[in-house]
């Protein structure tokens, strides 16, 4: 089952050395939201693909399926963001809390 939640964007990641599969891939911190948008539960390092900025709103993914969306596979990743919520209001968001 994927481990799909929504968070914030709070900041970014800024590494000397990863992993060579990382290599050109942004990693941000995020910190993930409940349903009302309150923060819940401790920030994040994801990798970013999607072009994901500081503030946004983004979905994010947990677990083994969180390198899925990057092109070199076998990337060592646990959280990976894989869309930005354009319009918070147009449902219910499910939160990791």
């Amino acid at each position: 089952m994927i481990a799909l939640f929504i968070a914030r964007v709070v900041g970014k990641v800024v590494a000397t050395r990863k992993d060579e599969k990382l290599e050109g891939i942004k990693l941000l911190i995020i910190e993930p939201l409940k349903r009302d948008g309150t923060p819940c539960g401790k920030p994040l390092v994801a990798v970013d693909s999607v072009g994901a900025g500081a503030g946004e709103i983004v979905h994010a993914v947990k677990g083994r399926e969180a390198s899925l969306p990057l092109p070199r596979a076998g990337a060592p990743v646990d959280v990976a963001i894989v869309g930005i919520v354009d319009r918070p209001d147009a449902g219910e968001p499910r939160s990791c809390c």
